[in-house]
């Protein structure tokens, strides 16, 4: 999660409401099927009031284990966006290519066939 310098943001209001907009967009991920992949702009416009920017935060903030499968959120061009720390991006295509999810010689994932897009 982003850090911010602002003792508003800090505050325990803007606690709870970080934590409820994560809330939201766990729920949301938690219903993209196997072997289905969703965009991160397409979680942030199915939960709305986030950008596609604090989708990504979201599942950075994720622990270690989580069973929120947060390996089917990629970016809007079908590829796995680069992890700053640890092998992330590794781990991700590992998980992916273990739901049959196949890539390109580019390293993209066709979302008109993998693509989740419900509502």
């Amino acid at each position: 999660m982003p850090k911010t310098t602002s003792s508003v943001a800090n505050s325990p209001k803007a606690d709870r409401s970080l934590d409820s907009l994560y809330a939201r967009i766990y729920a949301r991920v938690r219903r993209i099927p196997a072997g289905r992949v969703s965009t991160y702009g397409h979680i942030a416009r199915l939960v709305g009031g986030c950008s596609a920017r604090q989708v990504g935060y979201a599942m950075a903030a994720l622990p270690e284990g989580s069973r929120i499968p947060w390996q089917r959120v990629i970016n809007a061009k079908g590829e796995i966006s680069c992890r700053k720390h640890g092998n992330g991006a590794d781990n991700q295509r590992a998980r992916l290519l273990a739901e049959k999810i196949q890539f390109d010689s580019k390293g993209r994932i066709d979302l008109r066939r993998y693509g989740w897009l419900s509502h």
